[in-house]
C-alpha cells in the first residue's frame, strides 16, 4: 500500500471536487486542482445569534474559508436558520457547516439550513458505554443495518438540498463497535469512516470528504496516511478530499507545534485538502497560523519532476506503523549517549552553547547535550553514492545539500538501509541558513514540520535547531517538537479542547488556572475538556482529566475513569491537584529558574 507516490517528491493528491454550498454565491470548492481551504469554529452558546454573528465575521475577516458552529440539539439546529439569514443579509456568504454530535434529528434540522453537516461516526447513532464484549458476525451486521437505518435520512436529505458532508472521525470518540472489533487503532478509525462512506456511496452520494482527528500527532499522521492508502486500494472513484487536524492540540507554541508536526508533515507529502489549527485561543489566531503553515510548505518540499536529482525509490520507513529505526548506541559527548534505546538527543551550535550555558542550573531540564561542532560526525550528500566504515558513526546530511530536509534525511536512512548500516542520524531543521532571521513564528512552524515529520517516520536520535536564531529560544523549541513528537518528556503536559458552543465552562481561562498549579509535574499529562463529547476517549493516554459535566460543574477523571462528579467548578481546580496528590504524582513545586534568553 502506498499514500503517496514518493517520500522524496511533493505530489499533491488527486482527488474529486466537494462543493460546498454555491461556488456562484461565495460557496467553496474543496478538492480538486482548488487551493487547500482555512476553517476554523466559533465557541459560543448556538442560540446566542448575535454572537455567534459577530464571531462568524470576526473569522471571516480573518481569511476564514469555512465556519463551523456546533448544534448539540434540534433547538440549536433549528436556530442555525436565524444565524445563517443574518450573515447573509449582512452580506456574508462563507459556507456555515454544522457540528453534530449524538442527535441524528438535529442533523436533519441542520442541513435544512447550512451548507455542510460534519457527523462523528463514533457518537452519530451511537451510544458509548466503553463496554468490553464480542460481536457476533450476525451481531456486528445488525448493528450497520442500524446505523444505514439511522443515517440514511441525513445523506438523502444533503442530496436533495444540494448540502455536502463531513465524516469526521475521533480517536477519542470511536463506537463501543468498532472498539470491541479493531480495538483503538488507525484502522479502527479507518473503518468507522468507511462505514458512513459506503452509506453514502449505496445512495449515490458522493459530495463529502473525511477526516480522522486525533490529539496525538503521531497518531493522527498514521490515520490519514492509511485512510488514503484504503481508499486507493477501494479505487480511483473513491477519491475523496481530506480534511486535516490534530484536535485538542492546545494552546501558545505547544498547540502550534503539534499542529504543525501532524498537518505539516502530511500537507508536504501532498495530502489535505482542507485544514483547521485547534487551538485553545481566539478562534481568529487559528487562521493565522493556517495561512503561515501552507506558505511554508512550498519551501519544505521538492515538486515531483524536478530535473537534475535522482532519488532513491526505496522507502525508509513504514508508513502506517510507527517504529522507532533501530540503531546502535553510541556516545555522543563526553558522558552523554544516542541512539539505541536512548531518547532524542538535543544539540545545539556553538554559539547557542555560549549564550545559554551560564544560565544554566544543574536541575534544569532544558539544557544543550551537546555541541554540534564538537562532534564525531560525518556530513553526507544523500544524492551522491557513499560508503560507511561502521555502524557507530554518526550520520546528517551536509549543509546545502539540494534537497529539502524532509527528503533529505529520507534520502539519507533509505541509502543506510540500502548498505545494510543502521547508523544513528543526527536531524537538521534546515541545511542552509537565511541571510535575514526567520520570524519566531516561522522558524517555529518549520522546526517542527520537518523535525516533527522525521520523528514520525521514526527518523532520528538526535536533534538540531538553526532556524531559530534565539539561543535560548531555539533550545526550548527543540525540547517541545521532541515532547509534541511523543519522544520525550520534560514538563506537563496538557490536551486541551478549543472550545465551541458545547463547552460549559471558559475553556481559556480554567486552562490557565491550571497550568498555574500543574506546570511543574514532568512526565504528567492532563486533559482539559469542555465537555464529554470527546472527552473521555481523547483522555486515553492522558493521567488526568477536567471535563465539563453539566453547567458549572466538573468531573474529574482518572484515564478514561470518571472518579469524581459533579465538582462546584469553583472548587475543581484544587480537587484536581488533590487527585494527583492521591495518585502519588504530586510534588511540590521548586522556586522559580531564572528563565533562559538570549
Amino acid at each position: 500500500m502506498r499514500f503517496c507516490s514518493s517520500p522524496y517528491f511533493y505530489s499533491r493528491r488527486k482527488t474529486r471536487e466537494v462543493v460546498v454550498g454555491d461556488p456562484a454565491r461565495g460557496g467553496v470548492a474543496i478538492g480538486g486542482d482548488h487551493p487547500v481551504v482555512k476553517q476554523s469554529m466559533i465557541t459560543c452558546d448556538t442560540m446566542d445569534t448575535e454572537l455567534c454573528v459577530q464571531q462568524s465575521l470576526e473569522l471571516v475577516a480573518a481569511g476564514c474559508q469555512i465556519v463551523r458552529i456546533t448544534a448539540p440539539t434540534v433547538k440549536d439546529a433549528a436556530n442555525l436558520r436565524n444565524i445563517v439569514a443574518e450573515l447573509r443579509a449582512r452580506g456574508c456568504l462563507v459556507p456555515i457547516v454544522a457540528d453534530i454530535h449524538f442527535k441524528p434529528d438535529a442533523a436533519l434540522e441542520a442541513a435544512r439550513w447550512v451548507e455542510m453537516v460534519r457527523v462523528n461516526p463514533g457518537n452519530y447513532a451511537d451510544k458509548k458505554k466503553f463496554a468490553s464484549r464480542e460481536y457476533t458476525d450476525g451481531e456486528y451486521g445488525a448493528e450497520l443495518a442500524r446505523l444505514e437505518e439511522q443515517f440514511t435520512p441525513l445523506v438523502r436529505l444533503c442530496k436533495e438540498l444540494g448540502r455536502a458532508l463531513r465524516i469526521g472521525v475521533n480517536h477519542g470518540s470511536l463506537s463501543d463497535r468498532i472498539m470491541n472489533r479493531y480495538g483503538d487503532t488507525p484502522l479502527g478509525m479507518v473503518e468507522s469512516a468507511l462505514e458512513f462512506a459506503r452509506i453514502a456511496r449505496r445512495n449515490d452520494f458522493h459530495n463529502f470528504k473525511f477526516s480522522m482527528k486525533s490529539s496525538n500527532p503521531k497518531v493522527m499522521i498514521e490515520c490519514y496516511r492509511l485512510l488514503v492508502a484504503r481508499l486507493d486500494e477501494l479505487g480511483p472513484d473513491w477519491n475523496y478530499p481530506i480534511h486535516l487536524g490534530v484536535t485538542e492540540a492546545g494552546e501558545g507554541e505547544d498547540g502550534r507545534i503539534k499542529s504543525a508536526i501532524g498537518i505539516g508533515s502530511l500537507l508536504c507529502d501532498g495530502l489535505g485538502d482542507t485544514i483547521r489549527v485547534s487551538l485553545t485561543e481566539d478562534s481568529p489566531n487559528e487562521i493565522a497560523v493556517c495561512s503561515d503553515l501552507l506558505a511554508q510548505i512550498p519551501l519544505l518540499t521538492l515538486p515531483a519532476g524536478s530535473s537534475g536529482i535522482s532519488l532513491d525509490s526505496a522507502w525508509p520507513f513504514d508508513p502506517f506503523t510507527f517504529e522507532r529505526r533501530l540503531t546502535p548506541e553510541i556516545v555522543l559527548q563526553d558522558s552523554c549517549k544516542c541512539g539505541g534505546g536512548q531518547t532524542v538527543r538535543v544539540v545545539v551550535p556553538r554559539a547557542t552553547w555560549e549564550k545559554v550555558a551560564p544560565k544554566i542550573r544543574p536541575r534544569d531540564d532544558v539544557r544543550p547535550e551537546a555541541v554540534y561542532e564538537d562532534l564525531n560526525v560525518s556530513e553526507i550528500d544523500p544524492t551522491r553514492d557513499f560508503s560507511v566504515n561502521c555502524e557507530t558513526q554518526l550520520m546528517t546530511v551536509k549543509d546545502g545539500v539540494e534537497l529539502p530536509a524532509i527528503a533529505a534525511f529520507r534520502l539519507l536512512a533509505a541509502k543506510l538501509k540500502r548498505l545494510g548500516r543502521n547508523n544513528p542520524i543526527l536531524l537538521k531543521d534546515c541545511l542552509r541558513l537565511e541571510s535575514v532571521a526567520l520570524e519566531p513564528k516561522i522558524a517555529l512552524l518549520r522546526a517542527s514540520v520537518v523535525i516533527g515529520s522525521l520523528l514520525s517516520d521514526g527518523i532520528g536520535d538526535a536533534i538540531l535547531i538553526r532556524g531559530e536564531t534565539g539561543g535560548g529560544q531555539s533550545l526550548r523549541l527543540a525540547y517541545n517538537i521532541l515532547q509534541a513528537a511523543g519522544c520525550r518528556s520534560f514538563k506537563t503536559d496538557y490536551v486541551a479542547c478549543p472550545s465551541c458552543g458545547r463547552t460549559l465552562f471558559n475553556l481559556q481561562t480554567v486552562t490557565a488556572r491550571i497550568k498555574e498549579r500543574t506546570q511543574h509535574l514532568k512526565g504528567v499529562k492532563i486533559a482539559i475538556m469542555g465537555c464529554i463529547v470527546n472527552g473521555p476517549g481523547e483522555m486515553a493516554d492522558a493521567d488526568f482529566g477536567y471535563v465539563g459535566g453539566a453547567p458549572n460543574k466538573i468531573n474529574l477523571y482518572v484515564g478514561k475513569t470518571a472518579v469524581k462528579f459533579n465538582v462546584p467548578e469553583a472548587e475543581a481546580v484544587e480537587r484536581l491537584v488533590d487527585l494527583i496528590r492521591e495518585h502519588g504524582k504530586w510534588v511540590e513545586p521548586e522556586p522559580a529558574a531564572v528563565p533562559v534568553h538570549a
